[in-house]
């Protein structure tokens, strides 16, 4: 590793550093360039998010009727494998060298593997080789994920952060709902369940990919060839050096942890609570998501622009904690469809506010935005893939608590656990000093 890349850390207590990076100074980026990132990602999650909101649920059920906390596994296994592809690669992604730009061959390749994983899940015998496409899946549109990611890190000035993270932050909600009215549709033919969506991705993707220029990467040099020591060493960072780095990944992790605890299991809640099978809900999660849209809307838009016009983050992030953990609480003690809806849509509400805000206040916070964007921004997802593969696999244990053999699942618990968690994350925030 270059000296200019990372400075050599002291043996004392490191002065603390903040935002304010040569990065912060950038043009302000065009209106080509938000649309089709938007419509790229739009398409992104189309893909990966809807098998994880019904999907995934449906080919579970198929395959293992009576034994439906498979799927926490299957998600917490993929997301496990992530810890150490994200970050590998961003890092990968910061150093390639291709007429093409950095990111443009990252967001190729990882649509089409993606879309790959998602055909072998379509024709899976068995719930093993359901796991094993969720991997390549995943692993897939979480490149193209990171990489959309790293080109608002190259490209966009302070001053539009929040307002493009407001947009990123609807579409990353909207786009599920689509994709659960598509499950809806297709929940009879597994083929198409999967590939349409998929076939959505790899179109939009690559749209963004053809229409929007980035700068030829192949004059590029560093003083230090990446080899595995370098590329290990690269996986951590001193805390102590990026102390508001660190408390909004902390916060990160606590907010998508409860999000998670949540998310993985709502397809069961709703079919438990309005005593139906899975398989017949599709319709119900595809009126609770067009009602989010609605709060997603208000959430990410509303809250993207206002932090941009008011230059505070903080306070909308601890707002999200609060809201999420409401709407959380209250599909926890729900009986019946009018008071789950209510909850989906105070928790969409939150988390339109959370992923906006979160999202501007982390490209404030990143460091090294110049040399290490894509490493900072995989180091960032770790948040995300840790708690993504460990409340799956943590679930079980607060869903078969008092429940006796043959009982319904504790989903009550559940949920006021991922209430909790939230609530912390948007508590957590407030330790970052350099942005307001």
């Amino acid at each position: 590793m270059s000296k200019a890349e990372n400075p050599p850390i002291p043996d004392t207590d490191p002065e603390p550093l903040v935002a304010g990076t040569p990065g912060d100074d950038l043009p302000e980026v065009g209106p080509r360039y938000i649309w089709f990132l938007l419509i790229a990602l739009f398409g992104t999650y189309v893909a990966l998010v809807t098998p994880i909101a019904i999907s995934l649920a449906i080919r579970v059920k198929e395959l293992a009727p009576a034994n439906e906390e498979y799927l926490g596994y299957v998600i917490g296994t993929a997301a496990a494998i992530s810890l150490v592809s994200s970050p590998v690669v961003g890092i990968l992604s910061d150093r390639t060298r291709t007429r093409l730009g950095r990111r443009r061959p990252w967001l190729i390749a990882g649509s089409v593997l993606g879309s790959a994983g998602l055909f072998v899940i379509a024709v899976a015998p068995d719930v093993l080789v359901v796991g094993v496409g969720w991997i390549i899946a995943t692993l897939g549109w979480n490149t193209v994920i990171g990489n959309i990611t790293n080109s608002q890190a190259d490209r966009l000035p302070e001053a539009q952060r929040g307002r493009v993270s407001g947009l990123v932050g609807f579409v990353t909600m909207a786009a599920p709902v689509c994709g659960s009215i598509l499950g809806g549709a297709l929940a009879t033919n597994s083929v198409l369940l999967f590939m349409v969506p998929a076939v959505i991705g790899v179109i939009l993707v690559l749209l963004f990919c053809v229409i929007v220029p980035e700068e030829d990467s192949r004059g590029r040099t560093f003083e230090q060839a990446l080899d595995l020591r370098l590329l290990l060493s690269k996986f951590a960072f001193d805390p102590r050096r990026y102390p508001d780095f660190s408390w909004n990944w902390l916060a990160r992790f606590l907010f998508y942890f409860g999000l998670t605890l949540s998310s993985t299991f709502t397809a069961f809640l709703l079919a438990q609570r309005l005593r139906m099978d899975v398989t017949e809900i599709g319709a119900t999660i595809a009126l609770a998501g067009l009602l989010g849209v609605i709060a997603v809307m208000l959430g990410a838009l509303g809250s993207g622009f206002l932090s941009d016009k008011l230059l505070r983050r903080k306070p909308f992030v601890l707002g999200s904690g609060v809201i999420f953990a409401i709407g959380a609480l209250t599909m926890a003690f729900s009986t019946g469809l009018p008071v789950l809806l209510a909850g989906l849509v105070i928790t969409n509400f939150g988390l339109g506010i959370f992923s906006a805000v979160d999202h501007a206040l982390m490209l404030d916070v990143m460091p090294e935005k110049d040399t290490d964007a894509g490493r900072f921004v995989g180091i960032t997802g770790l948040a995300n893939s840790i708690a993504q593969s460990l409340a799956p696999v943590v679930a079980p244990a607060f869903l078969t608590v008092g429940v006796i053999e043959g009982g319904d699942k504790n989903y009550m618990l559940l949920y006021i656990v991922a209430a909790c968690f939230a609530l912390l994350g948007g508590l957590v925030v407030l330790r970052v000093r350099s942005v307001r």
